[in-house]
């Protein structure tokens, strides 16, 4: 008689089932590796040319200002207007400075008349002494008095040569040649004494001016030869030598101020003209990348670099010494032999598994 199964064997094998595919369903997915492109890092001697855009500015600008303070009533030039030697500027009202002068010059007349009655009566005691007919007392009294009417007359000649001065003093000229490259007051304003009037760029020479990372300066030559030409006509050229580096760096952008002197600066660089100068840099050993291997994190330059023996990557950040649409040359962060990530960094994450496609020295 065959065996009967129990009631419950149908839903117990439904179970059995359930919980096997239950057991496959939740075995781990195996981890994904990501195929990515590479470099090996290696130095290189490296001298290469960098550019960076400046402007043309004078290399002597002067600030002309007024020595005393008054209302401006003419100024006769405006920017970009070529102005001589001794050439007239500006103008203030005179008419305090001219009643100044006319004073000056009435005490002045009276006293020359004083010493040239002190002068009579000094000679006419004198002649009487000689005589006996006057006492010495009255000579000595005025002898003193000619000293004095002297002493008197020689103040009222340096208070009209001052005088002079004030009234000269209210026309402002130019101390060299140059052209205008700034206007800050306008006729009809009252201005101070040293407040700049205009800013005058002196025809003695030019300068090409540029902000230069420091890392750039590290690595330039003691007395490099710069050429420079204009962005909008690169055939216009002139060459230079740096002038002066600027000692603080600026506070915004971290660079430095670099000027270069120009020789025989062609005439079609005009002040303000955009420039671009090109240094070549010495060689030495460095390590470079593509730039597609950079990238940020915690907005510090980093780089993917892979681990040989378990092919897993991690970031590291870097020093960037300088860098361009296609490269970037490495200052500190990497050593020789390490393998950095040169593509497919976007996706990467740390402890990633990869997969080489290719590997090349750079």
């Amino acid at each position: 008689m065959r065996a009967l199964l129990p009631r419950s064997a149908p839903a117990a094998l439904a179970a059995t089932l359930l919980l096997a595919a239950c057991g496959r369903d939740s075995e781990p997915a195996a981890p994904e590796i990501r195929p990515v492109r590479t470099v090996t890092v290696v130095k290189r001697e490296i001298g290469e040319t960098v550019a960076f855009t400046g402007r043309i500015e004078a290399e002597n600008e002067t600030r002309l200002a007024f020595r005393i303070g008054g209302r401006m009533v003419e100024r006769l030039v405006n920017v970009g207007d070529r102005v001589e030697p001794d050439q007239l500027v500006a103008k203030l009202d005179p008419q305090d400075e001219l009643n100044g002068l006319r004073a000056a010059q009435a005490s002045v007349t009276a006293a020359k008349a004083q010493l040239a009655e002190a002068q009579s009566e000094f000679d006419r005691q004198k002649f009487l002494l000689a005589r006996d007919v006057a006492s010495r007392a009255q000579f000595e009294r005025a002898e003193q008095a000619l000293e004095t009417a002297r002493s008197r007359l020689n103040t009222a000649q340096a208070q009209l040569s001052t005088a002079e001065d004030q009234v000269a003093r209210t026309e402002l000229r130019a101390d060299a040649a140059g052209v205008v490259t700034t206007t800050a007051a306008e006729p009809g304003e009252v201005v101070q004494a040293g407040q700049m009037i205009v800013r005058l760029a002196r025809q003695d020479g030019r300068d090409a001016v540029f902000d230069v990372p420091g890392q750039v300066l590290r690595t330039a030559p003691t007395d490099p030869l710069v050429t420079v030409s204009l962005t909008d006509d690169p055939s216009v050229k002139a060459t230079g030598r740096v002038r002066e580096v600027a000692p603080q760096a600026d506070p915004v952008t971290r660079t430095f101020e670099v000027k270069v002197g120009l020789t025989d600066a062609p005439p079609a660089m005009l002040l303000g003209s955009t420039v671009v100068g090109r240094m070549q840099l010495d060689a030495i050993p460095t390590i470079e990348l593509p730039a597609s291997a950079l990238t940020e994190l915690d907005r510090r330059p980093t780089v993917w670099v892979v681990d040989a023996k378990s092919l897993t990557v991690s970031p590291r950040a870097i020093e960037v010494l300088r860098h361009n649409p296609a490269s970037v040359a490495i200052a500190s962060g990497l050593v020789p032999g390490e393998i950095v990530v040169t593509a497919g960094t976007q996706a990467l994450h740390p402890g990633q598994k990869v997969r080489l496609l290719e590997l090349s020295a750079r």
